[in-house]
């Protein structure tokens, strides 16, 4: 009768209960690293628009020999 017992398959609910709670401490520890890239992603984004806006600054004024004002952007 013992081995009809330990022959069953499938797991516990205290089992799937500590599964559950690792998952759960794993995705409270990532999400906030994930925030972090996401941050420093948009912040090298940004930083990228700044350096391609001043060398487009830099050839106008190359070919111009001055900065455009601010009526010539539209």
């Amino acid at each position: 009768m013992l081995n009809k017992i330990r022959s069953n398959k499938g797991f516990t609910l205290i089992e799937l209960l500590i599964v559950v709670a690792i998952i759960g401490i794993l995705a409270a520890i990532a999400i906030p690293q994930f925030s972090a890239y996401r941050e420093k992603a948009f912040n090298a984004a940004a930083n990228s628009d700044l350096k391609n806006w001043k060398t487009g600054q830099e050839a106008y004024y190359a070919d111009v020999q001055t900065y455009p004002s601010h009526y010539e952007w539209n």
